[in-house]
């Protein structure tokens, strides 16, 4: 984000989800640190379901494990049985077990980001700023409905340093070499075992 740029939260809702009540409230405080002065906290996702039948919000931040339907679940109702522009809510899911799956799984839902617990506020509002600029599409097709997947391809916003040495511009550009040879695509892209 450009130093010149501001994001004002101050007219934001943001719905926080968690069944554990001293986490929540926690969450809370640093969301109302960020100027976010409503946000709606819910101990259920089931909860949230009903909310969100008869209001939007702009923002939700979730970490749930209910049996009943806990943030995986809660995102792939939002995704796929809502319509627009609910389905477009951008989703942070808050995690304190971040398995190489459980990161996917929340990717292959529909999450927006998942943020690792313990939460840092710079974290979180990193997270929350990037959103705020995002200009990812939303890809709905059978298999998968939410943002593009592929941010790794496109790199942070435009102003925004990336973590990755690699890290692209969000606007690439024109090519500057010729296009790859179907072989050699599906090579790159072929499964390879990694030591680590």
């Amino acid at each position: 984000m450009n130093k010149d740029e501001q994001v004002n939260l101050e007219h934001s809702t943001v719905l926080l989800i968690d069944n554990n009540q001293q986490a929540l409230d926690m969450l809370g405080s640093v969301i109302q640190g960020f100027g976010v002065r409503e946000q709606i906290k819910l101990g259920s996702a089931t909860a949230a379901v009903k909310l969100l039948q008869e209001r939007p919000v702009d923002l939700i931040i979730i970490d749930c494990a209910d049996p009943e339907m806990d943030s995986y679940a809660f995102t792939r109702w939002l995704r796929r049985e809502t319509s627009a522009p609910l389905k477009y809510t951008p989703v942070i899911l808050v995690t304190g077990h971040a398995s190489q799956a459980k990161v996917q799984e929340g990717r292959d839902c529909g999450v927006s980001f998942v943020v690792v617990k313990p939460i840092t506020p710079a974290v979180l509002l990193k997270r929350v700023m990037w959103l705020a600029l995002d200009e990812r599409e939303f890809i709905e097709c059978p298999t998968y409905v939410g943002p593009d997947r592929r941010v790794r391809n496109y790199g942070p916003p435009m102003g925004e340093k990336g973590r990755r040495k690699g890290d692209l511009s969000a606007h690439i550009g024109i090519a500057k070499e010729a296009n790859m040879d179907q072989s050699d695509i599906d090579a790159l892209l072929k499964p390879q075992k990694v030591q680590l």
